[in-house]
């Protein structure tokens, strides 16, 4: 590539880093969203749980914890005591408004809980176990809550018999990544994982360690400090995720002291693009990824490469 070429190349490529920690930064993974889906997911991080479906858990310990805002308890406290105080309660939009939060949280509970068990779900059963009365809103709460369950924890929840609308729930990008959910842990870790393909994908396919730290930081997410979700995030990123063949960690040849730089594992490559690792991160800070021409026409050739 001529050297003009990458240093537009680079600009782009910062620019659309800068963009993304910033969205990351001010609003936290659940407030990557739509910007109306980005009240309903913050009221979201704190769901109550519903009725269980015939044969699940009735108490799954912990899917009521707080996934928000920096993924910060007392900040999503802070962010919905914001809203409520404004509402006026008498006011039927506000109280309508109030009672869609309230199944959107429950629903994400819902699917959480489906995720942990391994088992498909359909229309029928959300109408029935979850949405109830608010069947006529069916549509909006359900597309604001699978939208949860991707930006936020990297699952999507897809369709696989639309005649019965039938539904799985599997990882994001294409990712066979599976985890074993349990009182240990709560949610999945898919959604960080992506991020990290996403940022050294920005980083022209290799990132530095102290890149991936300091944007990382933004998230709330720390080397060596004990994360609620994350555990102690350093052993995830530079262990569990490179045995797992998902990123590649290694030293930077000739750096004297050593450092360490990150780059996308065998299993990455395998199962997922560059195109759909920058569409997700593009529908995270709100963007079409046409909107950044080289990242986007760098991911369709090695799109049409790998086909």
């Amino acid at each position: 590539m001529p050297r003009r070429h990458r240093h537009h190349h680079s600009i782009q490529q910062r620019r659309l880093q800068q963009r993304f920690w910033a969205q990351r930064e001010a609003q936290g993974l659940v407030g990557a969203q739509a910007p109306r889906a980005q009240e309903e997911a913050a009221a979201a991080a704190t769901p109550s749980p519903p009725q269980s479906p015939q044969g699940a858990s009735s108490s799954p310990t912990g899917l009521a914890d707080n996934p928000g805002h920096h993924y910060n308890e007392d900040s999503i406290s802070q962010e919905e005591e914001g809203p409520s105080t404004s509402q006026d309660p008498a006011d039927p939009a506000s109280v309508l408004k109030e009672a869609l939060d309230d199944k959107i949280s429950d629903l994400i509970y819902f699917l959480l809980l489906k995720y942990r068990m391994k088992e498909p779900t359909t229309k029928e059963e959300m109408l029935d176990v979850v949405i109830k009365d608010y069947q006529d809103h069916f549509a909006e709460i359900f597309r604001e809550a699978s939208e949860c369950m991707q930006l936020v924890f990297g699952v999507d929840v897809k369709e696989v018999d639309p005649p019965g609308h039938s539904y799985i729930l599997v990882t994001s990008v294409g990712l066979t990544y599976e985890e074993e959910l349990n009182d240990d842990q709560r949610f999945p870790k898919a959604g960080l994982l992506i991020i990290v393909l996403g940022l050294i994908y920005l980083e022209s396919d290799c990132a530095q360690e102290e890149v991936i730290w300091d944007a990382l930081g933004g998230m709330g997410v720390h080397a060596g400090s004990e994360h609620f979700i994350y555990r102690e995030p350093r052993k995830l990123i530079t262990q569990d995720w490179v045995q797992e063949g998902y990123l590649e960690y290694r030293q930077v040849p000739n750096s004297d002291p050593a450092c360490y730089e990150f780059l996308w594992g065998p299993r990455a490559r395998a199962e997922t693009s560059k195109l759909k690792v920058l569409e997700y991160v593009a529908k995270v800070i709100g963007y079409d990824p046409r909107s950044f021409p080289l990242l986007y026409e760098e991911a369709l050739r090695d799109e049409e490469e790998g086909a």
